[in-house]
């Protein structure tokens, strides 16, 4: 695993960081871990890239009627 370290943070910064790691009962490094594990979420594709992919990757398949798939068994 990677070390980093971060200097010179302003005071009002830090002192956001540690009331929000105490409010979830974590230390400092543990909320900046949170913090930085989110962004990641932010660097992955957007939502309409994600669809484009699924659409592309089912494209051709026949995927069924589900609707009169379950009129069918409700019948049974």
């Amino acid at each position: 695993m990677k070390t980093l370290t971060i200097r010179n943070i302003p005071n009002d910064l830090y002192s956001i960081i540690g009331r929000v790691a105490q409010r979830n009962r974590r230390s400092i490094q543990q909320q900046l871990l949170v913090v930085l594990d989110k962004m990641r979420m932010l660097d992955s594709e957007s939502p309409v890239d994600k669809a484009a992919a699924i659409r592309e990757h089912l494209s051709g398949r026949a995927l069924g009627n589900t609707l009169k798939e379950i009129h069918e068994e409700r019948k049974r």
